[in-house]
């Protein structure tokens, strides 16, 4: 046996006689099995190469492959780096070489994992799958499956993001019939919007033995994870793109190496637990701008405010009321380039004199009289098909498919393998910082660009990859050349809400929801699928005479990051104060927002929740956003561990008619008034 057990992981490795290794054991809480494991289906690797037998690989299940047969142990590094200690070990089938990367972290209950592949024969390889992490025997103990496994998703949808649910395995369609089943749960996304359907995670719970997995797979692209049974155990496998799911395929000739998406899976005894494990795990991979540490509260001009429609003389005003508001960054959002219709003219980033006939830069300026940090929206990745320069840039600097540029929504996708495209990109990066003095990029995408592209690839699906990896190395050198930039990503909304993306990212736009009845879903979510630090909720109150309106839309991002918007010339003395209350609110607590660590005491809220709440723990702070939202009732129970031995107080708003009291080891929250919230803090005496 090779045993590594670290950060209270359970990981040992069993070398066969014929050399094969099987992943005998992975996780939190180790449990005896009758089961032996040997053979294919309990390798750590499956791979699967062109023209070698796949019989054990039935109806597409990604298990027992090729590879997984022929792979023989060859040797294994164990060392420590700056992360904490990383363990690779070496398999050959003397065609190729596999090494399989597990990198820890230290105190973290998580482990990152990748495989790469080396051609090491003299012809030419084809590879069609290769996964990243796979484990079979999740299932341990002797209760019935239904009784003891879960699985959960993260749906996810344009305006309706960060939709978690929880299945039997019977409710996925799968049901145990002794042997090894053709039936597989397979959850994929395709193209170059990572979340459109699926967050890019899942989890799978065995109360028996009292272990989550949780995982998260860092592409932001095509990926594809799956879980079945083989050997009468129950697997799961994480993937990037694949063959048959994505239509991508890999030559390697001699010499050449793939590595495979990256991913991570944290291991606790319930979900919260793991995603606590998986929140630290987060904190140790992103690279966040010193400028951002400070988490500045930004104001952007789009939602339920000036809606794409900014002008030298509609700014002036906003900007005033931005600054009083408490605002520190200032971002002009779409349509500053164009004189009318500027969704097919993206391309060219050139201000509109029509629109600013003064300059941007004078209304840059004029942010920063006020006090503000000016930032822009751009959407760099795409072009207008109406944009001039679409017109001169030559095919290759597009995606291709059957000999045509790939079309989505009026935009070609940029192709960022094309050192063209980057020096273009770069280019306009470069102007709109030294000409206008942007010191805040909102990074939009708002097309999906497919399968990929056939240009200089194997496959479309080899095409996508390299673009996407080269789009972030980019951003990578981006944040580097101008290190003072705050960069959010955005995908109309949340559609690529993916950690390929949010290690580089400042911020993350978790919705374009214009609802805040809806936005308080999104919000009390958010924090499984970003960083609470990362996470950018819209508090943009519309005109109303109900003052709860604006108390929801502030409660809804002052766990979080606050994009500050709304219909700001209308609003009244008394909506003022309670924005600039809030606002005050965050700028005294936001420190700890960086550490918090995000916990559901009544389970992750569903949409159709009407009372619901989310928590946070930073040390030996509680603080509890809780919502009543289109609901007849008024009272909610929160269980929280040890509540009898802390203080509590109402964080915001200092006016509320909401009660909070702690009793029976819970906090009692009453909100007599619909559609309302309150935002509570707790402290041990």
């Amino acid at each position: 046996m090779l045993d590594f057990s670290q950060n209270g992981i359970n990981l040992i490795f069993e070398t066969k006689e014929d050399k094969t290794v099987v992943l005998w054991e992975f996780s939190k809480n180790a449990c005896e099995n009758e089961v032996k494991k040997e053979g294919p289906h309990f390798s750590p690797v499956q791979l699967q190469l062109t023209g070698v037998n796949n019989c054990d690989h039935s109806y597409g299940k990604h298990n027992g492959t090729s590879g997984s047969r022929d792979l023989k142990y060859v040797s294994h590094n164990y060392f420590e780096n700056e992360n904490g200690n990383k363990l690779e070990m070496l398999l050959s089938d003397g065609i190729v070489n596999v090494t399989l990367h597990y990198q820890f972290y230290t105190g973290v209950c998580a482990v990152r994992a990748w495989t790469t592949v080396e051609n090491i024969s003299d012809e030419v390889v084809g590879l069609e799958y290769v996964s990243s992490f796979v484990y079979n025997g999740f299932d341990n103990g002797v209760k019935p499956l239904d009784e003891k496994i879960s699985v959960m998703m993260a749906h996810n949808a344009w305006c309706k993001e960060v939709n978690w649910k929880t299945y039997t395995l019977s409710e996925l369609g799968y049901e145990r019939c002794g042997g090894i089943s053709w039936k597989k749960i397979s959850v994929s996304n395709a193209g170059t919007w990572s979340a459109k359907d699926v967050i890019p995670m899942g989890a799978v719970s065995n109360s028996e033995t009292k272990n989550t997995f949780l995982w998260q797979i860092e592409s932001n692209g095509s990926w594809q994870w799956e879980i079945s049974d083989a050997v009468n155990m129950m697997y799961f496998c994480l993937n990037g793109p694949t063959e048959q799911e994505h239509q991508w395929y890999k030559k390697l000739e001699k010499g050449e190496s793939f590595e495979s998406v990256k991913v991570c899976v944290a291991l606790g005894e319930d979900f919260d637990a793991a995603l606590e494990e998986l929140t630290k795990y987060r904190r140790k991979i992103i690279n966040k701008s010193e400028t951002d540490k400070k988490l500045p509260i930004i104001f952007n001009d789009y939602m339920n405010c000036l809606m794409g429609d900014p002008t030298e003389e509609n700014e002036i005003p906003i900007i005033d009321l931005a600054a009083e508001m408490g605002a520190e960054y200032y971002c002009i959002d779409a349509g500053w380039y164009a004189d009318g219709a500027w969704w097919d003219s993206v391309g060219e980033w050139e201000e509109s004199k029509k629109r600013f006939p003064n300059g941007l830069k004078k209304i840059f300026d004029y942010i920063r009289e006020k006090g503000m940090i000016p930032g822009i929206w751009l959407e760099i990745e795409v072009m207008g098909i109406n944009c001039p320069l679409a017109k001169v840039f030559e095919d290759d600097y597009f995606f291709m498919r059957h000999g045509k540029r790939v079309i989505d929504s009026g935009r070609y996708q940029l192709d960022f393998r094309n050192p063209k495209v980057r020096d273009y990109a770069t280019k306009v990066l470069d102007r709109i910082v030294r000409d206008y003095g942007a010191q805040y990029i909102k990074n939009d995408y708002n097309i999906e660009a497919g399968l990929g592209t056939e240009l200089y690839a194997d496959s479309f699906g080899d095409g996508l990859l390299g673009h996407n990896r080269a789009y972030r190395a980019w951003i990578e050198e981006m944040k580097t050349r101008h290190p003072s930039l705050v960069w959010e990503n955005c995908s109309s909304g949340g559609m690529r809400m993916d950690y390929c993306q949010l290690s580089i990212a400042d911020i993350q736009s978790t919705s374009d929801q214009q609802d805040y009845k809806i936005t308080s879903h999104v919000a009390s979510a958010a924090a499984t699928a970003v960083l609470p630090e990362q996470a950018a909720v819209w508090a943009y109150p519309v005109l109303s005479n109900d003052n709860n309106t604006f108390v929801v839309n502030m409660v809804n991002a002052l766990p979080l990051r606050i994009h500050l918007s709304g219909q700001i010339q209308g609003w009244s003395d008394e909506q003022k104060a309670l924005v600039k209350e809030a606002v005050e609110c965050y700028k005294a607590t936001r420190d700890g927002i960086d550490e918090a660590i995000p916990f559901y005491p009544l389970g992750i809220p569903q949409y159709s929740d009407k009372n619901f709440c989310c928590a946070y723990r930073i040390g030996d702070i509680i603080r509890i956003a809780v919502w009543r939202i289109d609901s007849d009732k008024a009272e909610l129970d929160i269980p929280i561990a040890n509540a009898d031995k802390m203080s509590l107080k109402v964080l915001y708003p200092s006016n509320t008619k909401a009660t909070a009291e702690i009793t029976d080891g819970a906090v009692k929250v009453v909100l007599p008034e619909n559609n309302s919230a309150v935002y509570l803090e707790l402290r041990y005496i």
